[in-house]
């Protein structure tokens, strides 16, 4: 079935395969989802992603991270901020810190997806896809 939010379908993936602590997730493969798992990974809430299949059953396989030894997920929530309804967009000054800096959000900016740390680096602002921590 074909998700009209393919961010928020993504997210919900994740949230669900880490609460039922299982090791991997799929997701239907777009450039977005493909930009959110390599800003996850290279902010370590996720261990790594691939991309399997092709045409239009290609998917990414996500794997999760967990910590300790009761396997304490990574990601303790993920928040859809931006919805297709409802768009929220922030400029530079205005940006989010998630947790005073522990979490992220991760923002579209013309520059391309990253998280609010480097968008800030970079003086840029975008719309604001999601939170992290």
């Amino acid at each position: 079935m074909a998700a009209n939010d393919t961010i928020a379908d993504m997210l919900t993936r994740i949230r669900n395969s880490t609460l039922a602590r299982h090791d991997t997730t799929q997701v239907p493969s777009t450039k977005m989802t493909r930009s959110i798992a390599q800003v996850l990974k290279d902010e370590g809430f996720i261990s790594d992603f691939t991309e399997e299949g092709e045409g239009i059953n290609r998917h990414l396989v996500i794997s999760l991270k967990y910590k300790g030894k009761h396997r304490q997920p990574t990601i303790k929530k993920l928040k859809r901020v931006s919805k297709p309804g409802l768009r929220v967009y922030s400029n530079r000054k205005e940006l989010p810190r998630i947790l005073g800096g522990i979490g992220i959000a991760i923002i579209s900016t013309s520059h391309g997806i990253m998280t609010d740390r480097e968008a800030r680096r970079q003086g840029v602002g975008g719309e604001v896809l999601c939170y992290v921590y």
